[in-house]
């Protein structure tokens, strides 16, 4: 009887997550830090939020999913992964990215804890312990699984976010950003991951600062300003140049910048492109839709309060550089 009990208990809640999604447009989504995974084979795009739950008067983090055909109409959200509880870290997710590698599905997220880490520095947010760790899945849909410590894969002792996974000579990285909460000039860093993504190898390595970027000016007064690094993600041109793309602030306003790799490899050293190309909404990711063309997905405005949207833009690959054609139609 209780094998049924548990049985029929996992049916109606499976119906139950069925029947609570719609059909959307994108405009009418709320999210940050959107990540869109074309799964060609399928012929549907995911999209992926973070969407937390309350358990006993504490927040845990998790992860849903949207699909569509078309990146206009999505059908969602589907619950496709919740942080465990007995996690290292247990609390809300940031920035989520799913990756196929090796004919697995892995999901990079940010998870954050409300407990105090390090001495709070005067008129800077708390120092939560705030770090990106890797879960791993059969499917884009998940479930999303922890490997066996269940701890982060960015260093313990660090205020960091935003990992993305990069793949070179078949040797797996993660880069990822160091908090300007920390920091206070934010820093672009990488660590190796082992062939199979299951954990770090060795120690991170910075390549760059934020206040490097002409273009990211900083927030505060002269003596006293704090440079943000965010939303990292990589992408080789069509003349085989490594670009980064980024974000930060430039006169108050979110905006996506753009780095360059002079060696082409991941270790840069990397130069920062004179202007970014989007201001007014951040924290971006490629893709190539299913006609071919290169896409640039990001959120818009940064205002809090439900009002940020993705936005999914048409990029045309200069070889050099990329450059926003508009709007994808």
């Amino acid at each position: 009887m209780k094998k049924i009990s548990l049985l029929a208990i996992l049916i109606m809640a499976v119906s139950m997550s069925f029947a609570q999604t719609k059909t959307l447009k994108l405009e009418d989504i709320n999210i940050r830090d959107p990540y869109i995974l074309p799964v060609e084979k399928e012929g549907v795009y995911y999209m992926y939020a973070s969407s937390s739950v309350r358990e006993n008067g504490k927040t845990y983090g998790g992860m849903v999913a949207y699909k569509s055909r078309d990146l206009k109409s999505w059908e969602g959200p589907i619950r496709v992964f919740d942080v465990p509880r007995d996690n290292y870290i247990t609390g809300t997710v940031w920035a989520p990215e799913v990756h196929k590698y090796k004919g697995k599905y892995y999901l990079f997220a940010t998870i954050n804890s409300d407990v105090i880490w390090k001495k709070q520095k005067p008129d800077y947010p708390a120092y939560g312990h705030r770090a990106t760790q890797v879960f791993w899945s059969k499917s884009p849909e998940g479930p999303f699984l922890p490997f066996e410590d269940k701890i982060p894969f960015t260093p313990c002792d660090e205020m960091a976010l935003d990992g993305t996974l990069w793949v070179e000579n078949g040797t797996p990285y993660m880069v990822y950003c160091y908090e300007w909460v920390e920091a206070r000039d934010g820093e672009m860093k990488l660590i190796q991951l082992k062939k199979d993504l299951s954990a770090p190898v060795g120690s991170s390595q910075r390549l760059f600062c934020a206040s490097a970027a002409d273009w990211s000016t900083g927030s505060g007064a002269e003596g006293n300003k704090t440079y943000v690094t965010d939303g990292c993600f990589l992408y080789r041109s069509k003349t085989g140049k490594l670009l980064m793309m980024w974000s930060s602030f430039m006169d108050g306003v979110y905006a996506v910048g753009v780095a360059e790799s002079d060696t082409g490899k991941i270790i840069g050293p990397w130069r920062q492109q004179k202007d970014p190309i989007f201001v007014g909404g951040g924290h971006s990711m490629l893709f190539t839709d299913f006609e071919g063309r290169l896409c640039l997905v990001l959120h818009s405005p940064n205002s809090p309060g439900g009002k940020e949207r993705a936005k999914i833009l048409e990029l045309e690959d200069l070889g050099n550089t990329l450059r926003v054609k508009g709007p994808r139609e």
